[in-house]
């Protein structure tokens, strides 16, 4: 039975833990709701540009641009794994870490050389550790980022899918979907589609006039695109950390209530067999006394 001291000096830690992981909550619960709303107010638009850009590039040959060629022979991929700097978000890193070294191991099967570019310390500390190259990796981004971070994404992608140095790019971010759900998800963002996903159509289709040419309107665009799809994945992963550690925090200040509770029933029993230990020492004492 632990001595009374050491179940109060317990008590009082887990107290502070609780204070800790109650004040932790309400920072990510105040950090989710600009984050959800910079992705519900960008959402609209990519799906709109994505719309737009997917029935351009459909009618278009795939040879008018680099970033419409699908090579022949796949020998280099890349994957852009986008994580938290910070932790106590729950399993949400992992989540996106494993789900990436998923691809890697997939992709290396084919034959494929795999090498990373991460944005944030959490994936970047995972590559280092496992045996795919890192060529970039954006640390302490996360809590601060704008389009810049993104067109600067995007210029390397880019830059290094028309030199050849890989021949397709795949995104790795977590999709925020809700408060208690964040999806590990993987996107291919180059080479890009020459057809937009067939979606059930559920009234008239537009048609869209283009002024100048095509293929004006693709150079101009499709670099563009890569740069809106990381950005998209950019703001989906930051909504998506503050939500998760909003969650963790909550189970670990419930579970602080129920340390103290237990902790609680602990002393008062110690308690009591020490009060119980002293009676029976004084009634040793008086029966002797007696005797």
């Amino acid at each position: 039975m632990p001595s009374l001291k050491d179940v109060q000096v317990k008590i009082a830690a887990v107290k502070k833990t609780k204070q800790i992981t109650k004040a932790m909550n309400m920072v990510a619960s105040a950090k989710l709701r600009n984050a959800q709303s910079r992705i519900e107010r960008f959402r609209p638009y990519a799906d709109k540009f994505y719309e737009m850009l997917g029935s351009l590039a459909a009618g278009a040959d795939s040879s008018i641009h680099p970033l419409l060629e699908r090579r022949e022979v796949v020998k280099n991929s890349l994957v852009v794994l986008i994580t938290s700097d910070r932790g106590l978000c729950g399993a949400f890193n992992g989540g996106l870490v494993h789900t990436a070294m998923k691809l890697a191991q997939r992709k290396q099967a084919e034959g494929k050389t795999v090498k990373f570019v991460c944005v944030g310390k959490k994936g970047r500390d995972a590559v280092r550790k496992s045996p795919y190259e890192l060529l970039a990796a954006y640390a302490d981004q996360m809590g601060t980022f704008d389009y810049s971070l993104a067109a600067k994404l995007g210029q390397e992608v880019i830059g290094g899918f028309v030199q050849g140095e890989f021949d397709e790019v795949d995104l790795v971010f977590g999709k925020f979907v809700n408060i208690g759900r964040q999806d590990p998800t993987q996107l291919t963002v180059l080479p890009m589609a020459s057809e937009p996903e067939e979606k059930e159509q559920t009234g008239p289709t537009s048609e869209y006039l283009y002024e100048p040419s095509v293929e004006g309107l693709l150079a101009q665009l499709l670099p563009r695109f890569v740069n809106v799809q990381l950005y998209r994945g950019l703001l989906d992963t930051s909504a998506s950390e503050h939500a998760a550690r909003m969650r963790a925090m909550d189970n670990a200040t419930k579970n602080c209530d129920e340390m103290v509770n237990t902790l609680t029933l602990v002393y008062n029993k110690a308690r009591q067999a020490s009060i119980t230990r002293e009676l029976m020492d004084i009634v040793g004492g008086t029966e002797a006394l007696k005797g």
